[in-house]
């Protein structure tokens, strides 16, 4: 059975001084982050790699990986976007509409910028040979919030049977106002990682289509993936199972994380 891994290169981080994210070395061997997720990733059984690219990171990834990693064959889908109309990619659902023509079979879509930890690939790619649904990692707040500042977490409200009843976006938490926001340490949220079939990707691709009609005049807003599922879901369309991990996750978003995220790695291999 074919399963896909596919990565959402597609951006250059303007907080990131316009390098290649995934290019930052910091695993212990001098690994990449990109590196780094797809070892984590392939011992799952995922047998082809595709990885959606950008007009700046189209060439980068090719030479870095060219046709094939560890024997696993790879493929390239080039996300667009009119530079005279937009200001940027029009979101994470075009990213995936734009493999649409390399996706046939089940599929592990995430951030080429993320580690997601082992267990979360494995989890999903038992799901997708055994289920039809589709899937989806929880990670507890706890594990996946800054020491300081604020972020946005996609917040997963779920069924008895743990399939997804709705995926809400809460904006500026911290570790402090867990309780302010009806949140607790416990409660699961998405980091942008899940587990579809490919059939999915026709309804996404179709209300891509509407979505930029409607707003076609905004040249920044985006069509971002977890709202889309979200509505899929409150609409019976799609099926979503969500699995608790106790994977750790990692993401660089500033320059300074990049140190950070380095010593974690060590650490967690010396844990290990």
């Amino acid at each position: 059975m074919d399963i896909a891994i596919v990565y959402m290169v597609a951006g250059l981080s303007s907080r990131f001084g316009g390098k290649i994210k995934q290019f930052a070395k910091v695993g212990p061997k001098g690994e990449t982050i990109i590196e780094y997720s797809l070892n984590q990733a392939l011992p799952a059984g995922f047998t082809k790699i595709i990885f959606i690219v950008g007009n700046k990171t189209e060439k980068p990834f090719r030479e870095v990986f060219g046709r094939s990693y560890k024997g696993i064959p790879v493929f390239y889908s080039l996300q667009k976007f009119n530079e005279e109309e937009r200001e940027r990619p029009w979101g994470t659902v075009d990213a995936l509409c734009s493999a649409k023509d390399a996706i046939n079979c089940p599929f592990v879509l995430c951030n080429g910028d993320d580690i997601y930890g082992e267990e979360t690939f494995r989890v999903l790619v038992n799901h997708l040979k055994n289920k039809i649904t589709g899937a989806t990692a929880g990670y507890k707040l706890k594990n996946v919030l800054p020491d300081e500042g604020k972020v946005n977490r996609g917040i997963f409200e779920f069924n008895p049977d743990n399939t997804v009843k709705s995926l809400t976006e809460i904006f500026e938490i911290t570790k402090e106002n867990l309780e302010e926001k009806e949140l607790s340490q416990e409660s699961l949220c998405s980091m942008n990682i899940f587990a579809l079939q490919p059939e999915i990707v026709k309804k996404l691709d179709w209300r891509l289509k509407k979505f930029k009609e409607e707003h076609k005049g905004d040249k920044r807003i985006e069509c971002l993936l977890p709202n889309e599922i979200g509505n899929l879901i409150k609409q019976n369309e799609l099926i979503v199972d969500l699995y608790s991990t106790n994977s750790r996750w990692f993401g660089i978003t500033n320059p300074q994380d990049e140190e950070k995220v380095r010593e974690e790695l060590k650490n967690l291999k010396l844990i290990k």
